[in-house]
């Protein structure tokens, strides 16, 4: 297969899977979003109809409102008897037990009070006896009436004409007779021959209740075809929101048929097709580098997927305000992660495709775009928790004074204001808090580092870095050194100097596995001395392979790690091979077991990073730190970089390294202190007074 047949092939994969893409998206957006059509308006009671006449186009009942209805129930819930059943047995089951029991007379009372007790429990079962708690329930309601069953009648009768199970017990000592001689009675516990013989019927009164309630006409009127509903300008009094409520809830249930459903949801198809085409087609001409890291594309994609099902959930079951959600999270996790321009359009886009779900479109479409640019313009660069704080509170108050200011000029009323909805800007706020935790998911997601990870990584009092200078005290100060360096070269030429300062801490970790094999950490002893030259070339090119193992049971970013890789890239470990080399002159060496195992830099801050190292590595050989010695030493080691190929594949340019060469020579100029000589007398003089250096002199 030629190149032109390999381009092809790559182009057409290439447009294949952004395709793919593209459908998926598509196809998760529109299933979940709202299929219900009808009129969408606005308005508010005893405020003007600010949009046109509205007529109506069909005959429709007036509903009546929930409140209303609920109301007309409750009326006739009072005056709903429920059914109870009388049950003979229990009069003679309990009066049985009782003159079997005393059968012998009531102790400590002349026989005949038996059967005045006898007469009044009969008595109390022919009027019926109710259980306690049901019987107070209706006992309220003075006028309250129950049906009681006898066979295959039902006879109303008022609740206080019979008797619970705690009145009955005192109805008996209503009886002078008895009343006078209830301490003895009292010890016959009579309450146990006193039992409900009136039992509801449960399934009988809940259908008579339901037969009730259902009586309830749902609508109070009806508006013919071509009426006017209201005007512009007109007030929107209670009768005309009923009948604008209707209006809608019949448009609606008359365009719920399978064939307007089927037209609304070709509609979404095309709408939210040409939102993903548009979005798609601007990372392919202006951000087309993302396409090459499936998870940027993964993580965007995703964005702008979540927010219009979630809202869609909202809106289908309403789930309190769509405003609640923290829609500014997207545009700030494009920001942080990947660059203003796409985090905006990812917000557009994103806002868009939810106004298709969502009732008030206009105004939701400015507050959300506002509240987008506020969260942008505050995030340039996250670096501390306080600025997520920062970010949610400018985002609420932005929100709410563009609210506000629309508010003003639909009803020019200062004193008619929405106060739920500043509430749900508060709630938006607090959630939109929750940016700075999912942010340590989405990186452990996507793949992505954050400024706050990098500066948590770059902390030298733990993990591997405290190891680091406990272990390999002289690398460590090395790494210092280069981090910082490396710092002010990706400043001067506008890279990422946060990430090149964390990635140079942790470039030479794999020294802490042979410490005293690196010229850094030494004191006068080199085990080099008695080896093979190609056992300690071995050794040296370790720390690299040691580095990566480190890094991966520490869990680093893999963009760390690359630092780890590339700071030498496909180099040599020249002193070693040239001595190999010099050793046996008539053989050929082979370069590889002499060649760090790469690859080389494929980003400006690992170009910088291997710079910077090499430098700050061979300055330390120099014999005497005078400016030509350190011009002479950066300009060899860079050039020498450039030749040898190691800067092909990332995308630094020859100015960049022209301005590295420059920092690195002023640096390195101000760490060891070069000073001009001093200048000698060509004729003899008085001999001066002694020339005292102060430490300032340059």
């Amino acid at each position: 297969m030629n190149r032109t047949d390999k381009t092809e092939m790559h182009y057409w994969r290439n447009i294949f899977t952004r395709a793919a893409i593209i459908i998926v998206t598509v196809a998760l957006i529109v299933w979940f979003l709202p299929r219900e059509q009808g009129q969408r308006f606005r308005y508010d009671v005893n405020k003007p109809w600010t949009y046109g006449s509205v007529i109506a186009k069909f005959d429709f009942p007036v509903y009546k409102t929930d409140e209303l209805i609920k109301h007309e129930q409750d009326s006739l819930i009072e005056l709903f008897q429920p059914y109870y059943v009388y049950d003979n047995a229990v009069e003679k089951k309990m009066v049985e037990r009782f003159l079997e029991d005393f059968k012998d007379g009531l102790p400590g009372l002349p026989a005949s009070f038996k059967g005045i007790v006898y007469q009044q429990l009969h008595d109390l079962y022919q009027s019926g006896i109710m259980n306690t708690p049901e019987y107070n329930a209706m006992a309220k309601d003075t006028t309250k009436q129950i049906r009681i069953v006898i066979g295959k009648e039902a006879q109303s009768v008022p609740v206080h004409s019979v008797f619970s199970t705690l009145s009955a017990y005192e109805q008996l000592f209503q009886d002078d007779r008895l009343a006078s001689q209830r301490q003895i009675l009292q010890k016959c516990n009579l309450t146990e021959y006193i039992e409900p013989n009136l039992i509801l019927d449960k399934e009988r009164s809940e259908t008579d209740r339901n037969d009730l309630l259902s009586s309830i006409p749902q609508a109070s009127g009806m508006v013919q075809a071509g009426q006017k509903i209201v005007d512009r300008g007109e007030i929107v009094d209670e009768y005309t929101s009923r009948v604008l409520d209707s209006f809608e809830r019949e448009m609606k249930r008359r365009s719920a048929t399978q064939s307007e459903l089927t037209t609304t949801a070709i509609g979404q198809v095309i709408f939210v097709t040409i939102m993903m085409l548009l979005f798609t087609l601007y990372l392919a001409l202006f951000r087309h580098d993302y396409f090459d890291k499936p998870r940027s594309i993964m993580m965007l994609y995703s964005l702008i997927t979540i927010f219009p099902i979630l809202v869609s959930i909202m809106v289908q079951h309403n789930f309190f305000s769509i405003y609640i959600l923290p829609f500014a999270m997207v545009p700030m996790f494009v920001r942080v992660f990947m660059d203003s321009r796409t985090a905006f359009l990812s917000h557009v886009i994103m806002v868009l495709i939810c106004a298709a779900a969502v009732k008030y479109q206009y105004e939701f479409i400015i507050v959300q775009l506002v509240s987008g640019l506020v969260a942008i313009y505050s995030l340039r660069d996250l670096s501390r928790r306080a600025q997520v704080f920062k970010t949610a509170i400018l985002v609420m108050l932005a929100s709410a004074v563009i609210f506000f200011a629309l508010q003003l000029m639909q009803d020019n009323v200062v004193l008619n204001i929405d106060t739920d909805m500043y509430i749900y800007f508060i709630i938006n706020g607090i959630f939109l808090l929750l940016a700075y935790p999912l942010m340590y998911l989405i990186e452990r997601t996507f793949g992505f580092t954050s400024n706050v990870t990098l500066f948590e990584l770059s902390n030298t009092n733990k993990g591997l870095l405290r190891d680091l200078s406990e272990i390999a005290p002289g690398t460590f100060q090395h790494a210092i050194t280069v981090g910082n360096l490396a710092a002010e070269i990706a400043n001067r030429i506008e890279a990422n100097s946060l990430l090149v300062r964390t990635g140079a801490l942790y470039h030479d970790i794999g020294k802490m596995a042979n410490p005293v094999f690196f010229t850094e950490n030494q004191a006068g002893v080199n085990p080099h001395d008695n080896m093979p030259y190609t056992e300690s070339a071995r050794i040296v090119i370790s720390h690299v392979t040691d580095g990566m193992k480190m890094a991966e049971k520490a869990g680093l970013p893999a963009i760390i790690k690359n630092f780890i890789l590339t700071h030498h890239g496909r180099g040599m470990t020249k002193y070693f091979y040239i001595k190999q080399q010099n050793e046996h002159p008539d053989e050929t060496i082979d370069r590889e077991p002499f060649t760090y195992p790469g690859p080389n830099p494929f980003t400006r801050e690992q170009a910088i990073l291997m710079m910077a190292d090499a430098v700050e590595a061979a300055s330390r050989s120099l014999n005497e730190y005078t400016e030509e010695n350190i011009y002479n030493l950066v300009n060899r080691i860079i050039d020498s970089q450039v030749s040898e190929g190691y800067f092909r594949e990332c995308p630094i340019t020859f100015r960049d390294i022209a301005q590295a060469k420059l920092v690195l020579i002023d640096r390195l100029k101000s760490i060891y202190h070069t000073r001009v000589s001093y200048p000698k007398l060509k004729k003899e003089e008085p001999t001066p007074e002694p020339v005292v250096d102060d430490g300032e002199t340059t």
